[in-house]
């Protein structure tokens, strides 16, 4: 079958949720079988960057909901162009509130597989960071993960079954696709970094960007590279496969519960910027 044209119109919708590596053994939301979602249809959208990964449009409890897999990862796209089309993509639909799961490895000793965290700041050690847009806009990231959503999460991760919840941690933000050198895992533990991973930045950038609240919830699926002991390939894989369900479940409980309103204060650490000719707008 013939793949279908890039649309370009983008269908309305209040939340996003973007898939990562531990709901993408399943389909989300349809194989969780939830009386409250009926999924709507799937597309992808021509956007500046590219056409974007296929968004999938889903109701839940009549609110409308648009996702995506893996953040929009593919073969023969870059992960900065990856994001811009994801991102792009929920701007124009009128998303205000993200919800974003991923897996990622230990830097602290105090992790294990199987632990959850809803991190409360990030390190980018990665060299995306001028990844826009377009945006003209002094993007404040004094709070970068929306404690309203945070809180959300948190709420709905009790009694995880698989391993505990951390309610804070900073998340190490590095390029990928390799796991880190254990020198390197060395290093952002003197960072003060908890977990590393390759997705946070540049999607907090983008949310701020366009004016959306964004959090995520992170399940640890292996030790970094010289903590505690050597990780497991089959761990890795039974922790994917094994808590797609799971993860899958949790984040849908967490789209259902965000306000309708927010109280956060996120959007206000969105400025115009002050780097413009005298006389232009």
């Amino acid at each position: 079958m013939a793949a279908a044209e890039p649309r370009r119109a983008v269908p309305a919708a209040e939340l996003g949720f973007i898939g990562g590596s531990s709901t993408f053994a399943g389909g989300f939301p349809e194989d969780l079988a939830d009386p409250r979602v009926a999924v709507l249809g799937e597309a992808v959208y021509a956007t500046p960057y590219g056409d974007s990964p296929p968004m999938k449009l889903f109701t839940l409890e009549g609110r409308r909901v648009l996702t995506c897999r893996m953040h929009g990862w593919r073969r023969g796209v870059s992960r900065a162009d990856a994001s811009r089309q994801v991102f792009w993509v929920l701007r124009e639909a009128g998303v205000r509130r993200i919800l974003v799961e991923g897996g990622v490895g230990s830097v602290s000793q105090l992790l294990d597989p199987g632990d959850l965290l809803v991190c409360s700041d990030y390190l980018d050690l990665s060299q995306r960071r001028d990844v826009s847009l377009g945006g003209d806009y002094l993007l404040v990231m004094r709070q970068a993960l929306c404690p309203e959503l945070r809180e959300v999460l948190l709420n709905q991760a009790e009694g995880w079954s698989a391993g505990r919840v951390f309610r804070r941690g900073v998340y190490a933000v590095t390029d990928g696709r390799h796991f880190e050198s254990p020198s390197e895992v060395q290093a952002l533990a003197r960072l003060g970094a908890d977990v590393v991973g390759q997705s946070l930045c540049p999607e907090v950038y983008l949310a701020r960007e366009i004016g959306a609240c964004y959090a995520r919830v992170d399940l640890v699926v292996n030790y970094g590279e010289g903590m505690v002991q050597d990780w497991s390939h089959d761990l890795l894989r039974e922790l994917f496969h094994g808590q797609a369900q799971q993860v899958g479940r949790l984040m849908l409980a967490g789209l259902a519960a965000v306000p309708a309103t927010a109280s956060c204060g996120c959007r206000e650490l969105r400025h115009e910027t002050l780097l413009r000719e005298k006389g232009t707008s």
